[in-house]
């Protein structure tokens, strides 16, 4: 594969593992004990290296892509099964952390087998559990040279096979421009960056009858004043607003891949998640060679992970 799946794939992985040991602590409690590197067990009682289902699903959406050639929403659902009840997919063969409404949305499709009516949708399912795992999706459609319009169809019908909700969908879009604006911009991470949420923000503008979501991001639309808010003034919750504004937080103040995703960790609460986040469009720009070796090496499943990117 081309080495932009392996860059992005494995920032996901690598922020994963490393907010996992320390997800839904509250800032103060980590200040404690900040992290600084890899390291085990907290949460869920793990060794170091250990990642989540941000990346279970991210792998299963790259699984599929491979096996299909393509995007195949029915086969996409079918990899998120094998996930959840085989575990394969994991660190260790059991599904482990899996949302609420992933959970929701997976049954639904197992007794109804319609993909495009198995997400929620209703005000309460807000969360980041599309923006974990859409960065493949991303890559698919900028690799295949699509229109912004037939990408961004594709995307929101990728993120709504859980995550149905417009809020969603738009941290997925918004994520699509900005991908595309790293791999084809030029200049500093938060420009291009910038250049992308200044594409996605006009997309939305025009495609979008009732801009009320959109609105949501509104913090994002200058990236130059957010890099001056205070860490106090970022949140870090599952709420998806919150996540991809954690994450792009992180990366613009910071100026190298490993000191943006601890910071992204350090921000307490949905750890993994940020931080996956703030992983894939890092490492698409800083590339695998930017993510320190001993991260990399301590990576459950690490061949096995190499190997999803081979030819």
């Amino acid at each position: 594969m081309d080495a932009m799946w392996r860059n992005a794939v494995l920032g996901v992985i690598t922020g994963d593992a490393l907010g996992c040991p320390v997800q839904f602590k509250t800032r103060e409690e980590i200040a404690q004990n900040p992290v600084t590197g890899m390291r085990g067990y907290g949460t869920f009682n793990l060794p170091a290296g250990s990642w989540t289902d941000d990346s279970s699903m991210t792998i299963a959406l790259l699984v599929s892509i491979r096996k299909m050639h393509g995007i195949d929403l029915d086969d996409v659902m079918k990899q998120f099964i094998r996930w959840l009840e085989t575990g394969v997919y994991t660190p260790y063969c059991q599904s482990f952390d899996v949302g609420r409404t992933t959970l929701k949305a997976i049954r639904k499709y197992q007794k109804e087998k319609k993909p495009l009516k198995c997400g929620l949708w209703d005000e309460t399912s807000q969360s980041n559990g599309s923006l974990m795992r859409i960065m493949p999706a991303c890559l698919y459609c900028i690799e295949q040279k699509m229109t912004d319009e037939d990408a961004l169809r594709l995307i929101h019908q990728v993120g709504s096979l859980t995550h149905a909700h417009i809020c969603c969908n738009i941290a997925c879009g918004l994520t699509y421009f900005m991908t595309k604006a790293i791999l084809t911009g030029d200049g500093s991470l938060m420009s291009r960056l910038q250049s992308g949420l200044d594409c996605g923000f006009a997309w939305y503008e025009s495609a979008l009858s009732d801009h009320e979501f959109l609105h949501a991001y509104g913090r994002l639309r200058d990236l130059a004043q957010f890099a001056q808010l205070p860490a106090g003034k970022i949140q870090s919750s599952g709420y998806v607003v919150s996540t991809l504004e954690a994450a792009l937080w992180s990366l613009i103040t910071t100026d190298a891949f490993p000191d943006a995703l601890l910071k992204a960790v350090n921000l307490g609460l949905d750890t993994d998640t940020v931080a996956a986040v703030a992983g894939g469009l890092g490492g698409l720009y800083y590339g695998a060679e930017g993510i320190p070796q001993s991260w990399l090496d301590t990576l459950a499943r690490k061949d096995w992970i190499e190997s999803l990117f081979e030819a």
